[in-house]
């Protein structure tokens, strides 16, 4: 070995052994009061991070978190204690923690869409703090959540790992804030759903049971919404929400816009259920006739051509969909929300060039978040707050290939703790985790007869995040009264 090959593998070995600066945001505590209907709330803030340590009692990992406690409370043990958490995988917290359940909200247009800049913070009348304390997590990778090097990182982006690191931060928090007997809930919306249904069947064989759990936009069983050869389920399940994308947009024939479009979506998922489904089991084995009957009530609910619905052999995927729908006009529709409309730079590639919904949310969140954070909760850092990190979400490991499947995790959960009750939101306008494939993950679940009146599920006529639209905003907190009550 020359002394240049000696010199190269030295500078590659101390590359692998350095490590990050983790961040040692301790946490911080602030007081605040929020005014609502002419009432009071002292609340106090506390953000920061907790450490995830090895079995040597070496930091590996740091979790920030956002945390809310109402003040003036005779006996803290008994209030409620909500964790929460987004998606992704390789999401923060900041969509429900600045959108919806936060004492502060990021100030958009009524229906959801962004606003013109500079973006602000308003009271968040629709808060859950007059009902639960409020734990908002990130998980390492998200937020200010940072590991000390790549390797550590392979150990929590999974799904397993997840549970693990996100678990542990559960289990210190409650013990180092004395909360282990509050009454406890856990609240998930996208792969957050998946993250607390897998939390509560883990930590409950740990001695941490739950009273609740709160699913935003489901995915326990990841497959029924992923499209992949050979798998006809997921072009079922998202026909009802083609179908209200298509109402809303007012691309149906004159009798079915005229429907209320809870009831134009009972009769399209008893249609898909039914007819759609057999004729798609039959294969290559559809006759001619069948197969265009079929295409022409496809067509007429989705508001697709019919040329279009045959020659996608009667399997329309969402990437197809959000672009043909509204291709006359130069524009596409929304994934996370349908409701939102792209401006498309051509009218004859196949699929949109991005997702209008998911760009009208990053700029206003991050933007008000990056202020907050350190003008209100009294956090300094430099650090960059990774509000998406695409870099945790294009690295998670999906053990062996396999995409997780939670439900029959909570369904488990359910059984070991039965006092424990599931409530369900969901947003019409959802094309990442649609109502109908969140209906048909829920009643394969095989939960006890005895325990089916625990889960509640209740749809609203907005997107993935739902909660964007004031009037499901303000729906949904009314639904969560009743939950907490």
């Amino acid at each position: 070995m020359n002394s240049n090959e000696r010199t190269e593998n030295q500078t590659k070995s101390e590359e692998k052994d350095k490590k990050r600066k983790l961040p040692r945001i301790e946490p911080v505590e602030t007081h605040h009061e929020l005014i609502l209907q002419d009432k009071s709330y002292k609340y106090t803030s506390r953000a920061g991070v907790l450490p995830l340590k090895d079995e040597f009692d070496q930091t590996q990992a740091e979790i920030f978190f956002v945390a809310y406690e109402l003040d003036e409370i005779d006996n803290t043990v008994d209030r409620p204690l909500t964790f929460v958490f987004n998606g992704g995988p390789g999401s923060s917290s900041v969509w429900l923690h600045m959108g919806a359940l936060g004492p502060q909200r990021v100030c958009m247009e009524p229906e959801g869409w962004m606003p013109p800049p500079p973006y602000r913070l308003e009271n968040n009348e629709y808060t859950w703090l007059d009902r639960t304390d409020l734990v908002f997590v990130d998980p390492v990778g998200t937020g200010y959540s940072r590991s000390i090097d790549e390797t550590v990182d392979k150990k929590y982006w999974s799904f397993e790992g997840d549970i693990r690191s996100v678990g542990e931060f559960i289990r210190l928090y409650l013990s180092r804030y004395q909360r282990t007997c509050s009454p406890l809930y856990l609240a998930g919306e996208s792969y957050g759903t998946t993250r607390v249904a897998g939390l509560a069947g883990d930590l409950v064989k740990k001695g941490i049971a739950f009273n609740g759990i709160i699913l935003i936009s489901t995915a326990l069983d990841l497959r029924p919404i992923f499209f992949g050869t050979g798998d006809d389920l997921p072009f079922v399940l998202f026909v009802p929400t083609y179908a209200a994308t298509a109402w809303y947009h007012k691309k149906l024939e004159e009798e079915l816009q005229q429907r209320p479009l809870p009831d134009l979506m009972a009769e399209v998922e008893a249609w898909a259920q039914s007819e759609l489904t057999v004729a798609l089991m039959k294969g290559d084995r559809i006759e001619e006739s069948e197969c265009r009957r079929i295409a022409e009530r496809l067509s007429r609910y989705t508001g697709l051509n019919l040329d279009f619905v045959l020659g996608s052999n009667l399997r329309i995927d969402i990437d197809r969909f959000c672009k043909e729908l509204l291709r006359d006009r130069k524009r596409s529709v929304g994934r996370l929300d349908s409701r939102f409309k792209g401006i498309e730079p051509s009218t004859v590639t196949e699929r949109p060039e991005f997702d209008p919904s998911m760009l009208a949310i990053i700029p206003p969140y991050t933007a008000t978040f990056d202020r907050y954070v350190r003008s209100e909760l009294g956090v300094e850092t430099d650090l960059i707050y990774e509000v998406i990190s695409w870099n945790t979400h294009e690295n998670w490991e999906w053990e062996k290939g396999v995409l997780p499947t939670t439900g029959e995790v909570l369904r488990g959960a359910m059984a070991k703790n039965p006092f424990m009750k599931v409530f369900v939101a969901q947003g019409y306008y959802d094309l990442a985790t649609p109502h109908f494939a969140t209906e048909y993950m829920i009643s394969h679940m095989n939960i006890d007869s005895q325990l089916r009146q625990n889960v509640k599920i209740s749809t609203y006529e907005a997107g993935h995040m739902f909660y964007l639209d004031v009037e499901s905003l303000a729906a949904f907190k009314q639904d969560i009264d009743v939950f907490f009550s």
